[in-house]
């Protein structure tokens, strides 16, 4: 094992590349310090099996012996093969298209450990479902603070996720959460396989994620460029008033909001880049990408300007819909997202498509979670921003 003073060595890195360096240089160490497999079990749902057997391969256990499955109706059965009783359980299970399947079996998975005596139940989420309905929005709920509260009721005790659409989400919850970073797995690709990348220009899709593509240029010491403003309506899409409701009589009484101020509705301006992409490599960077529609509109406004390679860099690759062809279809040269969300079937349907493991920073957690290890190490030179 390394000691302290080379654990500093590589989490002091210049950038964080050298964080996902020093998980590899510790493969060795992993496997030295890996739970006692009779104190830990690592259960799997049905949403991301490949993701939990890459974990538990670093971890040097096994899948723990489990059953799920739907009944004819549809509903969600579970069945524990082996005693629980005492034992910490992680629970790996992702958000996917079926995100309504995914959120009944990791809560009937969660009770029912809960009731065998398990010691902690820990969900494993890299892609927390419904995070992005984390705000009020007139009449609607805030969902994401629902799905917290269930999971929290089921059992779990423990949370252990990945770039949160919002960081407050952890508020949502009455239990740890440990909010995951995938940025230096992102940036050692930048640096890796992004040829001339110093010749490039981190661009954010919207003035919303300019924290973030802030946060890439600082590291990789690149310059940045914002987009703002939206595409123009066709004729066919634009508002004549042939729909509107039809005029109101004016009452007789004097109208209640008589002098209050109304707020002037928002109008975006026609899309324009702020910044200089010309003879430049544009990198966009999100936290997700699921309809690709706005990345593509960016896409051809950056070709426009001048950009002769644009990629596309996300934590969590959705991919909905038909967003395999538009990409085909796009200038856009690549598409990079981890694989917190399976997306082998939209990598068949496009070449452009790449797919960055996660998997050695989840065990990471999950082994210092099991060990009673400090975490602080995961989130060296993480910043507000980030």
């Amino acid at each position: 094992m390394s000691t302290n003073n080379d654990l500093n060595k590589y989490l002091d890195s210049e950038y964080w590349c050298g964080f996902i360096k020093f998980l590899h240089l510790q493969g060795a160490a992993l496997d030295m310090d890996a739970p006692k497999t009779s104190d830990i079990i690592i259960i799997a749902g049905n949403s991301h099996s490949e993701l939990a057997n890459l974990i538990v391969k670093r971890l040097g256990v096994s899948i723990g012996q489990c059953a799920i499955y739907h009944r004819s109706n549809r509903e969600t059965m579970f069945q524990i093969g082996d005693s629980v009783r005492g034992k910490d359980i992680f629970i790996v299970q992702t958000g996917t298209k079926d995100v309504n399947n995914n959120i009944m079996e990791m809560l009937i998975m969660a009770y029912a450990l809960k009731t065998s005596s398990a010691k902690s139940i820990v969900g494993v989420i890299p892609y927390l479902p419904y995070s992005k309905q984390c705000k009020m929005r007139k009449r609607g709920s805030i969902v994401t603070k629902l799905v917290a509260e269930m999971m929290v009721k089921s059992g779990m005790t423990h949370i252990i996720t990945m770039d949160l659409h919002q960081k407050e989400i952890q508020g949502f919850f009455d239990c740890p959460v440990d909010n995951l970073r995938a940025s230096p797995f992102l940036l050692q690709y930048i640096q890796e396989s992004i040829p001339d990348y110093r010749n490039a220009v981190i661009v954010a899709r919207n003035p919303g994620s300019a924290k973030k593509a802030t946060s890439y240029a600082e590291r990789l010491r690149l310059g940045i460029a914002v987009i703002h403003g939206e595409q123009k309506e066709s004729d066919a899409d634009e508002v004549d008033g042939r729909y509107s409701p039809p005029m109101v009589p004016r009452s007789r009484t004097m109208d209640a909001g008589v002098g209050v101020p109304i707020h002037i509705a928002k109008e975006k301006p026609p899309i324009n880049v702020v910044g200089d992409v010309g003879g430049r490599i544009a990198i966009m960077v999100d936290d997700m990408i699921d309809d690709v529609k706005s990345f593509v509109a960016a896409a051809e406004v950056l070709k426009e300007r001048g950009a002769y390679k644009i990629y596309v860099l996300a934590t969590h690759g959705l991919l909905s819909s038909d967003a395999p062809r538009l990409i085909e279809d796009s200038p856009i040269d690549e598409v990079v997202v981890t694989n917190t969300i399976p997306h082998e079937l939209q990598k068949m349907q496009c070449h452009k498509i790449k797919t960055v493991d996660i998997s050695i920073l989840v065990a990471e957690a999950i082994r210092r979670i099991h060990n009673k290890e400090s975490m602080s190490y995961l989130f060296r030179n993480v910043t507000l921003e980030d």
